[in-house]
């Protein structure tokens, strides 16, 4: 019997800064992270960020035996 993984949500104004915060939090490498994107930023007016962050889910793989 496996225990599910829990997953965390992590926002960045893109979605690699959401990832580098869920690796730095998280304390394993992107490798060993699965990663889902819940919405990918969107710009605002002129190019500006912070419109709408990226957000994403991630939950640490299962180490096999």
């Amino acid at each position: 019997m496996t225990l599910q993984q829990k997953s965390q949500e992590f926002e960045g104004s893109t979605v690699d800064e959401a990832i580098k915060k869920a690796i730095s939090s998280m304390g394993v490498s992107r490798e060993n992270l699965n990663i889902k994107i819940v919405c990918e930023e969107k710009k605002g007016l002129f190019g500006m960020q912070g419109a709408s962050p990226a957000k994403i889910k991630v939950s640490k793989k299962e180490k096999k035996s």
